[in-house]
């Protein structure tokens, strides 16, 4: 290859030719072996140019540097004389720039240093003096040599253009063939095909191993898995690629388009393990019988029962609790609600537990901003206490009987067409709240166990902290603020922590049974999305649920047959006088790297704005009340003063005794309602403050 330079090395100068048909020296800086060129540089009016240059051009202007025939010409054949007018004209020709001067500035580039003078400024060409004519002379000897070597190397020249013109048409050639080949494997209409092929390259050098029935089903006390959608009817419009692989039972992989700083693009495959890894294929009973089933004989055996959906808008986290979509309409009979209600019925018949006589209750409730609803008494409005007992109580929550599948098909219907729902880039009708559906089984009156079944809102809505509008505000801090509340509470029972931070959210507090009890088993399925437009929310997606997994205890450390007995420290008198201050706290700092210090200010105004609420509504509601007391009283006064002879002293000593009552109230009232309106200006403040980095938790 480097034969086809023929004398051109680096640093040395040639006369080119410009666009503008001027012709000037410049020196070589790189020579190019791909491609069979040269790359030059010169200085112009101050400035250092350059271009590219093919061989063939180089040759024609400066044969000198052209490669040479290895013969050498012979001594015995004499050459033709050349006339020494001809050489003064070749001379001429050949040199149509300027020489460098004293007063001439130094060149730029130092880069390489060159044996030869170089210009360091170039000027337009000047038209060349007429040549110099001599007498005509006989040709010597030697001029006929030199005229006969420079027809040989003017042949050679001639020889390597055609050579390169060869390589260059034969690489032409495979380039097309490849196109033409990988045109043939992957639609170049397709945005994004040099990813897609990338991906089938990559996805063709592996071993796939699904998950299948007859795998076992391994006992987990924490059971983190992920399940992967098809393609939705939006993606296929706009002809999104699935970037997502699971090439085995346990294993998830992630091709992340990348982009290196020349734009080269390229593939940075992320891979994650998890207990059980589910793809586009899997049903709804597939994923039951690997995650919830197994647990459904825990609330049989006294136990707590929790299973999670988690994922982002449109991941399919309503679509495997509640059941297949057809349109707007959705079989309730295909998702894990019922069938975790069915295997319930069927053990129910079972000889060892028929002689319990358990009766079977379901609850379905939901929590938005921070408040809980009942689905199934006209979405009336709940409150969260903890009894004498330190119990958390779900006052006014109604349990209904159910006997039956069908009973509790009803109970989700009705439950699902009064969940808060609102439009999303992701869907139109996407859950704004944690749906909370509860089976309960209990034994002459009271609690023998609990399975909890909780469709969890969009986490990329926890991200949104930081809304001109304050609702979505208040919506985002609470799912962020539950999110990470359920990631530490589920830490805390894996790793049978002292102190379990339940109180940090409302979705936490409501399900405190079941992170602190000794027979307590979780699962937990995070959804994802396949499109190269959700990757990022799927990387993060995986992340969360790698981090609840994480930190799980390892199950050779836990004796066989023996729960880990875990409690919660209910002595806060060294935590300080709010609990929930100190649980959201904690929470905080156990997430330095997702929590901002603004994001944890935010969230402490949020929980005060929300407490300060719940006080007002409650002092509001024992006024009126109290009003209508008053009212009573009042009208009893009046009706004395209709008497002809009524006591007129103690009419006034009574009246001055409810005005004062009154004032003495409505002035304890409004004080806390102007305390109110105070932090809602601080909860708007510290939103503005927070950083534009999005917490790593959620997204």
């Amino acid at each position: 290859m480097a034969g086809s330079f023929g004398k051109i090395i680096v640093g040395v100068y040639v006369e080119i030719k410009r666009s503008d048909g001027r012709i000037h020296q410049a020196m070589v800086t790189s020579l190019n072996e791909d491609n069979e060129s040269v790359t030059v540089e010169w200085i112009e009016n101050g400035d250092t140019k350059g271009k590219e240059i093919d061989l063939e051009s180089i040759f024609a202007l400066n044969p000198d540097v052209a490669p040479e025939d290895e013969i050498s010409p012979s001594p015995e054949t004499p050459p033709p004389p050349t006339p020494v007018s001809v050489k003064v004209n070749k001379i001429a020709k050949n040199r149509r720039t300027i020489a460098p001067t004293k007063n001439d500035t130094p060149s730029r580039d130092n880069r390489v240093v060159s044996t030869r003078a170089r210009p360091s400024q170039l000027q337009p060409p000047e038209p060349v003096p007429p040549p110099i004519t001599q007498p005509a002379a006989q040709p010597t000897q030697v001029q006929t040599a030199q005229q006969l070597a420079n027809a040989r190397r003017k042949s050679n020249c001639v020889k390597e253009v055609e050579k390169l013109q060869e390589k260059r048409e034969r690489r032409r050639i495979q380039q097309q063939e490849l196109r033409e080949k990988k045109a043939q494997e992957v639609d170049t209409t397709v945005p994004n095909y040099e990813i897609l092929y990338m991906i089938r390259e990559f996805r063709a050098s592996l071993d796939y191993r699904p998950l299948s029935t007859a795998d076992l089903i391994e006992e987990h006390r924490i059971c983190v898995c992920v399940r992967k959608r098809p393609l939705n009817k939006k993606e296929l419009t706009i002809r999104d690629l699935d970037v997502i692989t699971i090439p085995s039972k346990d294993v998830v992989m992630v091709h992340e388009p990348k982009q290196k700083v020349d734009l080269t693009r390229y593939l940075e495959n992320q891979t994650f393990r998890f207990d059980y890894a589910f793809d586009d294929s899997t049903t709804n009973e597939m994923v039951y019988r690997f995650t919830a089933r197994p647990l459904v004989e825990t609330i049989f055996d006294r136990g707590m029962a929790t299973c999670f959906a988690y994922g982002q808008t449109g991941s399919g986290k309503t679509h495997t609790m509640g059941g297949d979509f057809s349109g707007k309409n959705q079989d309730c009979s295909k998702g894990i609600y019922a069938l975790a209600a069915r295997d319930v019925f069927v053990m129910l018949k079972k000889p060892c537990y028929k002689k319990l006589d358990l009766q079977v209750y379901s609850t379905f409730f939901e929590i938005y901003s921070g408040k809980v609803f009942d689905l199934l008494n006209g979405k009336a409005k709940l409150r969260v206490l903890e009894d004498g007992k330190q119990q958390v109580q779900v006052v006014g929550l109604q349990e209904k009987d159910v006997r039956c599948t069908e009973d509790v098909l009803k109970l989700i219907e009705v439950g699902n067409s009064c969940r808060t729902s609102g439009q999303t880039s992701a869907n139109a009708h996407s859950s704004r709240s944690h749906a909370v559906f509860q089976i309960i089984l209990r034994r002459k009156g009271k609690m023998h166990g609990k399975f909890s079944l909780i469709d969890l809102a969009g986490n990329e809505r926890g991200a949104d902290t930081s809304s001109a509008d304050r609702q979505t505000r208040l919506e985002g801090a609470e799912i962020n603020k539950s999110l990470l509340a359920l990631k530490e509470c589920i830490r805390a029972l894996g790793r049978n922590k002292p102190h379990t931070p339940f109180r940090a959210s409302k979705l936490t507090q409501v399900l405190r049974d079941s992170f602190i009890g000794e027979n307590s088993r979780t699962c937990m399925i995070a959804t994802i999305s396949p499109g190269m437009t959700s990757c990022e929310n799927t990387l993060n997606t995986l992340r969360y649920a790698n981090r609840v997994k994480e930190l799980t205890v390892d199950t050779n450390q836990v004796v066989e047959g023996v729960r880990p007995n875990v409690h919660v420290d209910d002595d806060w008198d060294h935590l300080g006088s709010s609990p929930q201050r100190d649980d959201l706290k904690l929470l905080c700092e156990q997430n330095e790297e997702e929590v901002s210090p603004q994001l944890f200010t935010f969230h402490e105004a949020v929980s005060q704005m929300v407490e300060m609420e719940e006080q007002v509504l409650e002092d509001h509601r024992a006024v009126f009340q109290e009003s209508i007391r008053w009212l009573e009283d009042e009208k009893v006064l009046l009706e004395m003063t209709e008497e002809v002879d009524y006591d007129v002293d103690s009419y006034a000593t009574q009246l001055e005794q409810i005005l004062d009552q009154k004032i003495d109230i409505l002035t304890e009232l409004r004080d806390k309602v102007k305390s109110f309106r105070s932090s809602l200006q601080e909860e708007e403040q510290a939103s503005k403050q927070i950083n534009s980095k999005r917490p790593r938790a959620l997204l």
